[in-house]
Order: structure tokens, then C-alpha cells, then sequence
């Protein structure tokens, strides 16, 4: 027996500002996303594709609970990162342990992105509370975006909207 897949439309009621130059964002069209949430269920998603009527850049919109270029949900990787006993996620170990050495990676480069964010902003707490910021970057991430559920989607949110994610997507052309 087939199960039928689940497919949502994704639209943002907030108004939506290109990361790049901070225009207003357009409609141009949608795609399909597809990912697998922590039961291992696959879903595919709506997303919206949006141009910047000013640099010309094309964006997709991104709901909270995914990653940039990544099959799971973020509730899924965000929980192995955490190390939270209480959730279990339908992902092999080899995909684990990819997310952890990801994350490993990228954390030190998030973590200075949050904290020039909040500089840039003139977050005037800055400067006295990088003293106390915990020694490893996913702490030094907790204690400046929270501890609760969503740590990730918010870090996600923050870093993605300032143009400053890092792609790592690759491509790779095949001689057969």
C-alpha cells in the first residue's frame, strides 16, 4: 500500500525585503520543496519564489522549519545537535553524524554572524556581554538566540535574511 504524500502551500504573512539590497520583495512563481520530518515521512512544500525588482535577484522564501539545503526538518537536525534524548529522528547514523560535522563547521562562523548582527545594530550589551559568552560556539549560539526549542530555526532566520548563509550546495557532472 502507497502513502499518499502530504503537500502544503507555504506563504508568509509578514512583508518580505530582499537580503541583498533590502527592497521589497515580488511574486514571480513557486516551487515544490520537498523534506522528511522526524518520522521519516517525506512532505513537499509550496514555496514561493520572490525577485527583487531593484538588484533582480530571485529568493525563495523559506518557512522556519527548514535548512537551507537540507532533506530534514529543522526540528530533526536541531534535536541531534542538542543532544535531546526525548526526540527520536528517522535518519541513519551516517546522516548524523554529516549533520553534527556539519554544525561543528559552521557554528564558529554563525556565532561572529549573530554577534556583528547585534553590533551592527547597536546593540548597546554587546561588548560587556561577550565575556561571559560560553567557550563553544553552539553555547556561545544558546545564549545568544535562547535555549528553547527553535534555536536553530531562529539562527537559520536571522543569518539567511542577511544574505550572509553560506551555500553549500555543489553541483557535480556526470561522465556517464
Amino acid at each position: 500500500m502507497r502513502r499518499k504524500k502530504s503537500v502544503f502551500f507555504v506563504k508568509s504573512a509578514e512583508i518580505i525585503f530582499c537580503p541583498c539590497c533590502n527592497q521589497r520583495l515580488e511574486v514571480i512563481g513557486s516551487r515544490k520543496r520537498k523534506y522528511i520530518n522526524n518520522e521519516g515521512i517525506k512532505q513537499t512544500l509550496i514555496i514561493r519564489r520572490l525577485r527583487c525588482a531593484s538588484c533582480r535577484k530571485i529568493h525563495h522564501e523559506l518557512p522556519d522549519i527548514l535548512v537551507p539545503y537540507k532533506r530534514y526538518d529543522s526540528e530533526s537536525i536541531e534535536s541531534t545537535l542538542s543532544s535531546n534524548l526525548n526526540l527520536t529522528v528517522a535518519a541513519d547514523e551516517s546522516t548524523i553524524k554529516r549533520w553534527k560535522h556539519w554544525f561543528k563547521e559552521l557554528a564558529p562562523y554563525l556565532l561572529r554572524v549573530i554577534i556583528a548582527i547585534k553590533l551592527r545594530l547597536n546593540y548597546t550589551a554587546v561588548e560587556q556581554e561577550l565575556s561571559r559568552v560560553p567557550s563553544t560556539a553552539l553555547l556561545g549560539i544558546l545564549y545568544w538566540v535562547g535555549e528553547e526549542n527553535g534555536w536553530l530555526s531562529r539562527v537559520v532566520r536571522i543569518v539567511a535574511n542577511t544574505n550572509f548563509w553560506i551555500h553549500t550546495r555543489s553541483a557535480f557532472l556526470s561522465t556517464e
